[in-house]
C-alpha cells in the first residue's frame, strides 16, 4: 500500500521580493522623467524648509516689533508687514500650513474617492445607481461657491474647517476616474475567478482590483493635494479661513487688507504668491511620472 503524503509549501515571502522589485521599478520611472525630477526637488525643498522652519526663520513670524512696512535690507530681506513682522519669517513658516493643509486634505480627498469609486465601479443595480447619484450630484455642483459658501457658514473652525471643506468639495472627480477604471477590471479573468471561488465583494474590490490601480490613485493623490493647495490659499486670501495663522495664504489676505500694492510693498504678495504657484508646479510635475507609470507611451523617449 503506498500512502501519498500531501507535502505543504511552508509560508514564504517569495511575493515580497516582487513587490520590492515593482516598486522599485516605479519609484526609477518616475525619476527618470525630467519633469517629475524637478518636480519631487521642489517639493523636497519645501518640505525641508518647514521641517526646519524655526531654525530657518531669523525672527518670531508673529513678531510685532519692526518698523513697519519697511522696505528690504539686511535685516529684512523680504522688508516688514504693516504690522511690522518680518516677511521672511511668514514666508518660511508659511510653508508648514500649506503642505499640512494640502495633503492632509489631499490624502483623505483620495480615501474617499477610492472607497466610493471602487463601490460604484463595482456595485450594480440599485446599490450602484444610488452611489453614482451622489457622485453626480457633486459634480453638477459648482466646486468653488459650494466651498465658498460651507467655508463662510463654518467660518473660524481653524484648519480642520478647511480640511474639511476641501475634503467635501473635492472628492468627486477622482471617484469618477477610480469608477472608470474599476469598471475596466471587474471583467477580467482573475476577478471572475475571484468571484467562482466565493470570495466576498469586498474582498474583490481591496485584494484583487485595487493593488492594479496604484498609479491611478498616486496621480489621484497628487491632483488632489494640487487642488487643496490652491484651495486652502484662495480661501484664506477671502477672509475666510483662520487670519490668527501664519499661512502663504493669510500673507495674501493681510498684504490685500493693508493695499501693499498701493505703497508699493509688493513683495507681500508677490512673495506667498510665487511660493504658491511653484508648490503647486511640483505636485503638477511629479503627475506627469506618475501618468508615465501607468501609461507607458507617455514616457519620455518613448511613444510617438
Amino acid at each position: 500500500m503506498t500512502t501519498t503524503m500531501n507535502l505543504k509549501t511552508p509560508p514564504t515571502t517569495i511575493a515580497s521580493p516582487s513587490r520590492w522589485r515593482s516598486l522599485g521599478r516605479m519609484v526609477g520611472t518616475l525619476w527618470g522623467n525630467g519633469k517629475a525630477r524637478l518636480g519631487l526637488c521642489i517639493l523636497a525643498f519645501f518640505v525641508l524648509v518647514a521641517v526646519f522652519a524655526p531654525l530657518l526663520a531669523p525672527y518670531d513670524p508673529k513678531d510685532t516689533s519692526f518698523e513697519r512696512n519697511a522696505d528690504a535690507s539686511a535685516a529684512h530681506w523680504l522688508g516688514t508687514t504693516a504690522a511690522g513682522e518680518d516677511v521672511l519669517s511668514q514666508l518660511i513658516h508659511g510653508a508648514q500650513i500649506s503642505l499640512l493643509v494640502g495633503f492632509a486634505a489631499g490624502i483623505l480627498s483620495t480615501v474617499v474617492a477610492v472607497l466610493i469609486g471602487l463601490s460604484w465601479g463595482y456595485l450594480r443595480g440599485f446599490a450602484g445607481e444610488a452611489v453614482g447619484f451622489v457622485v453626480n450630484l457633486f459634480l453638477v455642483i459648482p466646486g468653488l461657491p459650494l466651498m465658498i459658501v460651507i467655508a463662510a457658514y463654518l467660518q473660524n473652525g481653524g484648519i480642520l474647517m478647511i480640511v474639511a471643506v476641501i475634503v467635501v468639495t473635492g472628492w468627486a472627480w477622482g471617484a469618477r476616474v477610480l469608477r472608470s477604471q474599476t469598471q475596466s477590471l471587474r471583467g477580467r479573468d482573475f476577478v471572475a475567478s475571484a468571484q467562482f471561488s466565493g470570495d466576498s465583494p469586498a474582498r474583490i474590490v481591496f485584494r484583487e482590483i485595487l493593488p492594479n490601480m496604484t498609479s491611478i490613485i498616486a496621480g489621484t493623490l497628487f491632483g488632489a493635494a494640487t487642488a487643496a493647495i490652491l484651495a486652502e490659499a484662495g480661501l484664506e486670501f477671502l477672509g475666510l479661513g483662520d487670519s490668527s495663522i501664519v499661512s502663504w495664504g493669510t500673507m495674501l489676505y493681510w498684504a490685500q487688507n493693508s493695499n501693499s500694492l498701493l505703497t508699493g510693498q509688493w513683495l507681500l504678495l508677490f512673495a506667498p504668491g510665487l511660493c504658491i504657484a511653484l508648490l503647486a508646479l511640483s505636485l503638477t510635475l511629479i503627475n506627469f511620472g506618475v501618468d508615465g507609470i501607468s501609461n507607458p507611451r507617455l514616457r519620455e523617449g518613448k511613444g510617438r
